[in-house]
């Protein structure tokens, strides 16, 4: 299966595609994985394989499913304080959480909870971007910190 070619790729340096194919993110049972981030989240399962030379099997769900290819949010910090330099320093620089777009994040946010998933945001507040945001704790998210969110009119 070969992946898009966006219309842009003029403008992009030579052997690039122009968008992220996928954030992997290991596992320890496919199964629950695939229930977090498809059943509780909403992102559709594309398909299953196993790939033996890796002795691994893999699942791989679609981020495109609404047209919109996401993207990869920078953060710095601006100060030596704050969530964003507590993790640099305490981890290094890295990945720090994947966002999952909502609808309607208090939904979201209980049907986690419903399925015993630890909350770090009881109920939305607002990120960059005017976007409304809610964070599930990476306990609960097989060691990733996750991040529900949706644009201002729709949390």
């Amino acid at each position: 299966m070969s992946n898009p070619v966006p219309e842009f790729t003029s403008d992009l340096p030579e052997g690039t595609a122009g968008f992220v194919d996928h954030i992997g993110i290991a596992v320890r049972d496919l199964d629950e994985g695939i229930a977090l981030y498809g059943g509780l989240l909403g992102l559709e399962l594309e398909r299953i394989e196993e790939v033996p030379q890796e002795n691994v099997r893999v699942a791989f769900l679609k981020l495109d499913r609404a047209g919109a290819l996401g993207h990869i949010e920078l953060l710095a910090p601006m100060s030596d304080e704050g969530a964003i330099a507590a993790f640099i320093e305490r981890k290094g620089p890295g990945l720090h959480h994947l966002a999952v777009a909502a609808e309607n994040i208090p939904t979201v946010l209980e049907r986690c909870r419903a399925a015993g998933m630890r909350l770090i945001d009881e109920t939305p507040r607002t990120g960059a971007g005017g976007k409304q945001i809610a964070f599930l704790h990476p306990k609960s998210g097989g060691g990733v910190l996750i991040e529900v969110c949706a644009e201002k009119d729709q949390a």
